[in-house]
C-alpha cells in the first residue's frame, strides 16, 4: 500500500497527463535555456578574440575556480583523467609505486593511475556512502605505497577527516577526486581543498559541466601548480623551451568561457540537487530500499541519486516501461573489469564493492527536473513494489 505522504503528493502535483510522461535520466536542454543567452556572448567573445587555446578566458575561469573551491591555485586541463594522471606526475609517482583507491567507481580513475606507470591498490568501500573504507586504507598500505586518492562518489564527501589521519601518519600523498562533487562540503570545506591536491571533471553531465571534456587541478602549492601548468603544455615554460616530458592536455577557452557563465548558479543548483534528494527520501521511506545517506559532516550534491536493492534490474525495466530513464553506476566492481590485467590475488575480494556492483541503480536528479515528475518516479517505485 502505498503511503499517504504519496498520495497527498499524487493528488496535488500529478498533472493530467501523467500516463503519457516521460521521465529523462538527464536534459541538458533546459539548463542551456535558461543561459543561452550568456552562453552565446561568451562564445562571440572567444570568437572574436581567436583565442581558443588557454589565453584569458582560461586564466580568468581558473582564478574564479580555485577563488569558488577555496584554494590558491587552479590548473585547467582537458580532462578529469590527465588531471589525475599530471597530478601525480607532478609529485614524482611511477613505476615501482602503489596508489590506494576504492574497488567501485569510475574506471578513469583507475586508469589516470595507471598510466604514470605505478600499480593500483584497491580496498572495499562503505556500505552506507559507497566511498572508500577508511579501515580497509590502513591494512593496505605497505612500504610501496604513496599516495591514496578517495573519490567522492556520487556526489558525497568521503570520510577525510581519517583519511587525512591516516595519510599524515603514514607520510602520503592525498588527492581528492572530486569529478563528480562540485561544491559539496566536508566539515565546512570544500571537497578538493582538504588534500595535496583535488581534481575536477567538467563532463557535460557533471554538476558543473561545459561543452565537451575539460577538467581542473586545484592546490595549494605553487610549485606543483606550476609544474602541472608545464605537463599540460608539452613540458614547455616558454614557446620552445621544454624542461620535461608532457603532453598536450590544454583547457580549450570555450569551455572556460562556458564554466565561467555555470559557475555562479552552482550553488544554486546544488541546492534544488538536496531538494529532489529529499523528496525522493520522504516519498520512498518506508519501502525495502537502501536510501542513500550523507557523511556525517558532509554536504552531499547528488550528482546522483542512488538507490539500493536485491531486484534492481527488475526495477529498471519496469520503470524504463513507463518512459522513465535510469542508469547503472556502475555494474563491474573496478577489479573485475577487463582492462585491468594485473592478475587479482585469491584475497583479492571487495565483497560490498561487488555487491552494489550488482545493487545500485541511479534515478533522475538534475536541477531542472520538475517536482511533478519527482513524484511520478516514486509513484512508479511504490507501484512496482506493490
Amino acid at each position: 500500500m502505498m503511503l499517504t505522504a504519496l498520495e497527498d503528493i499524487s493528488k496535488n502535483h500529478s498533472p493530467k497527463n501523467q500516463k503519457n510522461m516521460t521521465i529523462p535520466f538527464i536534459n541538458l536542454d533546459r539548463q542551456h535555456k535558461n543561459l543561452s543567452k550568456e552562453i552565446q556572448r561568451a562564445i562571440e567573445r572567444v570568437a572574436n578574440n581567436s583565442s581558443f587555446i588557454l589565453g584569458n578566458e582560461v586564466l580568468e575561469f581558473e582564478r574564479e575556480f580555485s577563488s569558488f573551491i577555496g584554494t590558491k591555485y587552479a590548473v585547467g586541463v582537458a580532462n578529469a583523467s590527465d588531471a589525475i594522471t599530471l597530478t601525480l606526475k607532478a609529485y614524482d609517482i611511477g613505476h615501482g609505486n602503489e596508489v590506494i583507491t576504492a574497488a567501485h567507481g569510475a574506471f578513469m580513475t583507475v586508469e589516470s593511475i595507471i598510466n604514470t606507470g605505478a600499480e593500483v591498490k584497491f580496498v572495499d568501500i562503505d556500505p552506507r556512502t559507497y566511498n572508500i573504507d577508511p579501515d580497509d586504507i590502513s591494512k593496505a598500505i605497505n612500504p610501496s605505497t604513496k599516495a591514496i586518492i578517495p573519490v567522492h562518489l556520487y556526489g558525497q564527501p568521503a570520510n577525510m577527516t581519517a583519511i587525512k589521519r591516516i595519510t599524515e601518519d603514514h607520510k602520503l600523498l592525498l588527492i581528492e577526486d572530486a569529478s563528480q562533487a562540485h561544491g559539496a562540503f566536508i566539515d565546512f570545506r570544500r571537497v578538493g581543498t582538504i588534500g595535496n591536491a583535488g581534481v575536477f571533471s567538467f563532463f557535460p553531465s557533471k554538476n558543473l559541466g561545459g561543452w565537451g571534456d575539460g577538467g581542473m587541478v586545484v592546490t595549494n602549492n605553487e610549485h606543483i601548480a606550476q609544474k602541472i601548468k608545464m605537463l599540460r603544455d608539452h613540458g614547455r615554460s616558454d614557446k620552445y623551451t621544454h624542461k620535461i616530458i608532457g603532453r598536450n592536455s590544454r583547457l580549450d577557452a570555450l569551455q572556460a568561457a562556458i564554466l565561467a557563465v555555470k559557475l555562479p548558479h552552482l550553488d544554486q543548483w546544488n541546492a534544488r540537487r538536496r531538494e529532489i534528494a529529499h523528496r525522493y527520501n520522504n516519498g520512498l521511506k518506508g519501502l525495502p530500499l537502501i536510501l542513500p545517506e550523507e557523511t556525517q559532516g558532509g554536504k552531499h550534491v547528488y550528482h546522483l541519486y542512488v538507490i539500493r536493492l536485491k531486484m534492481r534490474d527488475a526495477l529498471k525495466q519496469y520503470l524504463e516501461k513507463h518512459a522513465i530513464q535510469t542508469g547503472l553506476h556502475y555494474p563491474i566492481a573496478l577489479h573485475k573489469q577487463p582492462a585491468y590485467s594485473r592478475p587479482i590475488k585469491q584475497e583479492e575480494s571487495f565483497p560490498v564493492a561487488e555487491a552494489c556492483a550488482e545493487e545500485v541503480l541511479s534515478l533522475p536528479c538534475f536541477p531542472e527536473l520538475r517536482n511533478e515528475e519527482v513524484d511520478f518516479v516514486v509513484k512508479k517505485i511504490h507501484e512496482w513494489h506493490t
